[in-house]
């Protein structure tokens, strides 16, 4: 036991920067999500625009899709060839793909529906009458957004983020599909592990891997007790 828990804190330089590239890569996506996923939730639980489905649709679609086809059709999508990773390239003068901003756009699409879902079930939460009261109080619908509908929706909201954030960590195959394995910019934890794995070196593997099933099971204690607070 001493011998595992000495292995797991002097991991290698490379991989405790493979670690704080994901978080990295977690946070940034998670701020993204949050931004574009609370707007879209609050639409698609006022609008009554009957294609509606349509976009609840595309926007679930990474739930039963595989990630290695995510992944390569947003290669294709990233390559300089063609837009809008060729509109990329010449407004900001390097490529998508294989960066660490085509990570984070990547991560974005694929954790989408695990924030977006959370958001729409606790935006619904909330009790038509509060908000009506708001408005009958002379708010405005933003502001009524504001600072009516996300406070009261804190809890469902925060757990939807945390959902994304866990999301994001454990990715595997769009990560390898968009950003391959670039030692400080695109060599994100799953892929170093898999390194290590295919090396065979097993130690190092094991002690990454229980790191990793940590920080996992601790994220997993924060949903479940931010959940519990909301049916509270």
């Amino acid at each position: 036991m001493t011998d595992f828990v000495t292995s797991t804190v002097l991991l290698p330089a490379p991989l405790w920067q493979a670690l704080a590239l994901t978080v990295r890569l977690a946070l940034v996506t998670t701020l993204v999500l949050a931004a574009i996923g609370l707007p879209l939730a609050r639409w698609l639980n006022a609008t009554r625009w009957s294609g509606a489905y349509l976009i609840e649709s595309l926007v679930t679609l990474p739930i039963v899709l595989p990630p290695t086809v995510i992944g390569f059709y947003l290669l294709v999508a990233f390559s300089p060839d063609r837009p809008p990773g060729s509109w990329w390239l010449g407004v900001f003068g390097s490529p998508l793909a294989f960066s660490f901003t085509g990570l984070v756009m990547a991560s974005v699409v694929y954790s989408l529906p695990f924030a977006v879902q959370p958001f729409q079930s606790a935006l619904r939460s909330v009790p038509q009458e509060l908000l009506d009261a708001s408005r009958a109080c002379g708010a405005t619908p933003f502001r009524t957004f504001l600072r009516v509908h996300l406070p009261l929706a804190k809890h469902g909201i925060a757990a939807g983020m945390t959902l994304g954030f866990a999301h994001t960590l454990g990715e595997f195959g769009v990560v390898l599909m968009i950003g391959g394995s670039i030692p400080g910019r695109t060599r994100v934890a799953s892929i170093a592990l898999y390194d290590e794995v295919q090396a065979l070196n097993y130690p190092q593997a094991h002690a990454f891997a229980a790191v990793l099933l940590g920080l996992s099971f601790a994220l997993l204690l924060a949903i479940s007790w931010l959940q519990r607070r909301r049916a509270s």
